[in-house]
């Protein structure tokens, strides 16, 4: 498929009237959503945003790639614009960017789809496309450039091909050299895969064959894993370099030497990761025995990174939580508290009593699977299911996962005992029935206890007055801002959850609560006071009020790593208030996530005055964030 058939006349505006960063967006979804590539242009423009809060596509040298993978597009396209002055798109060189390409990707592209969206991102690291397009004066010059570097790529890749089956061929017939095999390796990924990971590979073997090395990259982008590393290259290199943001499996580079760095590195900095790769104290790789890209640390190898597998179970757990939840609380729209009604039951039966119904097993299978890796999943996904029946909550969804991914472990030693004749039916037959077996024993002669403490706590919490509620709803809100996504916050948030799971819908309003007022508040801050803010910062905070809004904490990030010491108190402050504010008011929230979008869902739906006093509770949490901002920032100098 070429790139032509993704970008078309009527995604391109070769004049953006735009002016910051957030104008481009708006005005590229506004074209691609004119044109019929997308079904919400709202939803796309939160995912093009979450994207920007983990790191921005401004990539430099005047490009900008903003990209999004989600079930909000309808057809897979690519909008552009150019601005022949420059704006200013927070680029990893602080130069303006001239050129935009924003990628829409449908959630169900296919591999062809993937691969022609990706191969746009290694056209635009060559300096004369680059030149050719900025100087194009109309749309079809553009995609007759584009069409031809497209001929050119296929040229290349037919080559390389033919040279690869050469090789493959002498390799079967004469042992391969040393010499032959690559001096260095490389692997890339992005959490997206989809510009990132490509641009990193296409800069790192451009940059190699500039400095006289000969290197071979892995991608690991949206349409799986291309150009795999083999063991034999492994073996024969001098060194490997991981510029990656997704998970790698590390494992085959034990005892190598490694650099690990994120994918922008490889797109920004390809020489100085090729140098550190090549120089005489570059470290070596120690497995550990899992496939995460972390340097190996003692906690894991003793297998105890506790945050670690809960954060596992929680990640994988939590289409469950938001679909599942979301479902239940429009069940309680539509038919009452008692979700009355063919629809409202339908809606209740899909969220409540099946996603909803899946969180415990889900949760104990992922936390098994992180300690133990694919033998832990069923042992874990058992356990989880004895918990969930004998109304362990939660907390039985952590033991139970906890002791399936040890268990396994030990099982799996075990097992690695017998002799080699064994070794093979040991794994097939005696690992599963004993993991099995084990595990679901032990849960269900400690599910009982489990239950009782379980429900014990829900009483607890159901029964607290008014002053204790607010005083939880301060530590929840609280909880919210310190690390905003890190581990604090996610114990908030999956104490929140759980307590949705229990029936207790009060708690995971103020955590909700507390999640939004940090953006917020900055957003405000940046807006009223902005002598206390740089012009990069003001125009940042724009984005926060859409990301508060839609309960995105991430977004407060950037400003809380370049300022933590008046940030963070301030954002602990407002979340805090926000929190206890919540409960005071008597706030239920049926939902886990969505932000103002389910604030007409709190209460049983009760709009008046539910929703506005939350609405309210945040707006007041997030002023008195901005306000300290205010008073504890110091005033910004620029030229």
């Amino acid at each position: 498929m070429k790139i032509s058939e993704l970008l078309k006349k009527d995604t391109m505006i070769l004049d953006l009237k735009a002016t910051t960063k957030e104008t481009v967006i708006d005005e590229l979804i506004t074209k691609l959503d004119q044109a019929g590539r997308l079904k919400d242009k709202r939803a796309y423009k939160e995912a093009i945003l979450a994207r920007e809060a983990q790191s921005t596509t401004g990539l430099g040298e005047g490009i900008a790639i903003p990209h999004a993978k989600t079930a909000a597009v309808r057809t897979p396209a690519i909008g552009f614009g150019r601005s022949t002055a420059g704006i200013d798109y927070e680029a990893l060189d602080g130069q303006p960017s001239q050129l935009f390409f924003m990628i829409a990707a449908s959630e169900g592209a296919n591999n062809e789809h993937l691969a022609t969206l990706s191969r746009l991102t290694t056209f635009l690291m060559d300096d004369s496309f680059r030149q050719t397009i900025l100087n194009a004066t109309s749309e079809d010059e553009i995609l007759a450039a584009i069409d031809q570097k497209d001929a050119e790529k296929e040229a290349e890749e037919a080559a390389e091909a033919e040279a690869e089956a050469a090789k493959q061929n002498e390799s079967q017939s004469s042992a391969v050299k040393a010499s032959d095999s690559p001096q260095i390796l490389g692997v890339t990924g992005c959490p997206t895969g989809i510009a990132h990971t490509y641009m990193a590979a296409d800069a790192l073997k451009n940059k190699a064959a500039e400095l006289g090395y000969t290197i071979k990259v892995e991608t690991n982008g949206s349409g799986g894993v291309k150009n795999k590393l083999t063991a034999a290259e492994i073996e024969a290199a001098d060194a490997i370099i991981v510029a990656a943001d997704t998970k790698i499996e590390m494992t085959r580079f034990a005892g190598k030497k490694v650099i690990q760095a994120p994918v922008a590195d490889g797109v920004r900095k390809p020489k100085d990761l090729i140098d550190r790769a090549m120089s005489a104290d570059a470290p070596i790789y120690k497995s550990t025995g899992g496939s995460s890209n972390d340097e190996s640390s003692d906690s894991e190898k003793k297998g105890l990174n506790i945050y670690k597998h809960i954060m596992n179970g929680v990640s994988n757990m939590l289409p469950f939580v938001i679909g599942g939840g979301i479902l239940i609380a429009l069940s309680f729209l539509f038919g009452g508290i008692e979700a009355e009604g063919t629809f409202a039951s339908m809606l209740n039966e899909i969220g409540g009593g099946t996603a909803f119904g899946l969180l415990v097993p889900v949760l104990a299978a992922f936390i098994a699977m992180s300690i133990a890796d694919r033998p832990g999943f069923a042992p874990g996904l058992v356990a989880g299911m004895i918990a969930m029946n004998g109304e362990a909550g939660f907390l039985g969804g952590l033991i139970a996962g906890f002791l399936a991914g040890y268990i396994a472990l030990l099982v799996r030693q075990l097992i690695n005992k017998l002799p080699q004749v064994l070794s093979g039916i040991g794994n097939i037959l005696f690992t599963p029935v004993l993991n099995l077996f084990v595990t679901g024993m032990i849960m269900l002669l400690i599910v009982t206890p489990l239950a009782s403490v379980n429900l014990g706590l829900q009483s607890w919490l159901n029964g607290l007055g008014t002053t204790n509620m607010i005083i939880l709803g301060v530590i929840l809100g609280g909880m919210m801002a310190v690390d905003m996504g890190g581990p604090i916050n996610k114990a908030a948030f999956t104490f929140g959850i759980a307590m949705i799971d229990a029936g207790n819908l009060a708690p995971h309003a103020a955590v909700m609560a507390g999640g939004m007022a940090p953006p917020i508040g900055i957003a405000l801050a940046t807006t009223f006071f902005r002598s206390k803010f740089s012009k990069k910062d003001r125009q940042s905070g724009i984005t926060n009020y859409l990301l508060g809004l839609s309960f995105i904490t991430e977004g407060a990030i950037p400003f809380a790593a370049a300022d933590p010491l008046r940030v963070i108190p301030a954002a602990v402050a407002g979340s805090a208030l926000a929190g206890g504010l919540t409960a005071f008011f008597g706030i239920l929230l049926p939902a886990p996530h969505g932000g103002l979008f389910v604030f007409p869902l709190v209460n049983q739906g009760d709009v008046w005055p539910y929703a506005l006093l939350y609405l309210l509770a945040v707006v007041l949490g997030a002023i008195l964030t901005a306000i300290l901002l205010g008073i504890f920032k110091k005033k910004v100098i620029e030229d």
